[in-house]
C-alpha cells in the first residue's frame, strides 16, 4: 500500500474511512441504507412515469415534484451505491477525480433540493392564498424560468468547490474520515491554509440554506393563516394534514443539514460517527420520503397507480 504522507498537488486516489468508531457495524447499517435507497429509487421514477403519462398531472406542483424527484434520484445515486460497496464490500480506495466529482454532484444538488423545496412552498402558497389566479401567476414559462435559476444558482455557486480542491497541494493523510467525499473532510487533508476556503464553503452553505429556510417558513405562515380562515372545518383539517406532511420532510431536510454545516463551524465537541452519521441522513432521508408524501398522500397520484395496477390484474 503506498504511503499516507507522500505530497503532491493531486493524489491519485483518497481513501474512505465510512463511519468512525462503527467500521464494525457497516454492514448492518448498509441494510436500511440499502433499504432506502431501493425506495427513492422506485418512488421517484414511479412518479416521473405517472406525471409523464397522466395529463391531469401536468400541473405547477407535478412539474416542481418532478425536478425534485430527478434531484433526489441524482443525490442519492452519487453517494448510495459507493456507500455500499465501501459498507459491504470493503472498498475504501476512491479516485480523486470521482471523487471531485461525487462532491459537486451532492453539494449543487442539495442546493437544488432547497430550491425546489422552496418553489413547492410558492407553489402551495399560490394554490391556497390565490386559488384564482394559481394558472396565471405560475405559467409554463415563469415554472420554466424558476427550475433554471434554481439549477444554475446550485452549480455556480458549489462549482468553485472541486476546482478549489483541485488546485491544492495534499501532504497530510489520503483517509477521509467520511462514508462520501465531503468538501470539508477533503480539504481539512491540504498543507496549507484553508481557512478562507472553509469559511467560503460555510458561508454559501448558511447563506443559500437560511434564506430558502426562512422563505419557505413565510410561505407557510401565510398558507395556515388562510387555512385557518376557510369556512369548512373538513376543508382546513385536510389543508392543514397535506401541509403539515410537507412541512415534516421539509424540517427534516433542513434540521439535518443545518446540523452538518453548525458542527463544522461551532461542534468541535459532537463525536465524529454522530456527526457522519447525521450528514449521511440529509442525502438518504429527503430522496426516500419525498416519493412517500407527495407521491403516495397525492390523490391524483395515488388514484393513477391504483387504476394502472388494477388495469395490469386485469
Amino acid at each position: 500500500m503506498p504511503p499516507f504522507n507522500t505530497s503532491h498537488p493531486s493524489p491519485v486516489t483518497f481513501l474512505l474511512m465510512g463511519i468512525p468508531g462503527l467500521e464494525h457495524l457497516h454492514v448492518w447499517i448498509g441494510i436500511p441504507f440499502c433499504s432506502m435507497y431501493v425506495v427513492a429509487v422506485v418512488g421517484n421514477v414511479s412518479i416521473l412515469a405517472v406525471v409523464k403519462a397522466e395529463w391531469s398531472l401536468h400541473e405547477p406542483m407535478f412539474f416542481f415534484l418532478c425536478m425534485l424527484s430527478v434531484t433526489d434520484l441524482v443525490l442519492s445515486t452519487s453517494t448510495l451505491p459507493r456507500m455500499l460497496c465501501l459498507f459491504w464490500l470493503g472498498v475504501h480506495d476512491i479516485a480523486f477525480d470521482v471523487c471531485l466529482a461525487q462532491m459537486f454532484f451532492i453539494h449543487s444538488f442539495t442546493a437544488m433540493e432547497s430550491g425546489f423545496f422552496l418553489a413547492m412552498a410558492f407553489d402551495r402558497y399560490v394554490a391556497i392564498c390565490h386559488p384564482l389566479h394559481h394558472t396565471t401567476i405560475l405559467t409554463h414559462a415563469r415554472i420554466t424560468i424558476m427550475s433554471i435559476i434554481v439549477v444554475i444558482r446550485g452549480v455556480a455557486f458549489f462549482s468553485p468547490h472541486p476546482i478549489l480542491l483541485k488546485q491544492l497541494p495534499y501532504c497530510r493523510s489520503r483517509i477521509i474520515a467520511h462514508t462520501y467525499c465531503e468538501f470539508m473532510a477533503v480539504v481539512k487533508l491540504a498543507c496549507m491554509d484553508i481557512g478562507a476556503t472553509k469559511s467560503y464553503s460555510l458561508s454559501m452553505a448558511s447563506i443559500i440554506g437560511s434564506c430558502d429556510a426562512i422563505l419557505i417558513a413565510v410561505s407557510y405562515a401565510f398558507i395556515l393563516w388562510s387555512v385557518f380562515r376557510l369556512p369548512s372545518r373538513e376543508a382546513s383539517f385536510k389543508a392543514l394534514g397535506t401541509c403539515g406532511s410537507h412541512v415534516c420532510v421539509i424540517l427534516v431536510f433542513y434540521s439535518t443539514a443545518g446540523f452538518s454545516i453548525f458542527t463544522h463551524r461551532f461542534g468541535k465537541n459532537v463525536p465524529a460517527h454522530v456527526h457522519i452519521f447525521i450528514a449521511n441522513m440529509y442525502l438518504l432521508v429527503p430522496p426516500f420520503l419525498n416519493p412517500i408524501v407527495y407521491g403516495v398522500r397525492t390523490k391524483k397520484i395515488r388514484e393513477h397507480v391504483i387504476r394502472t395496477l388494477m388495469v395490469k390484474v386485469a
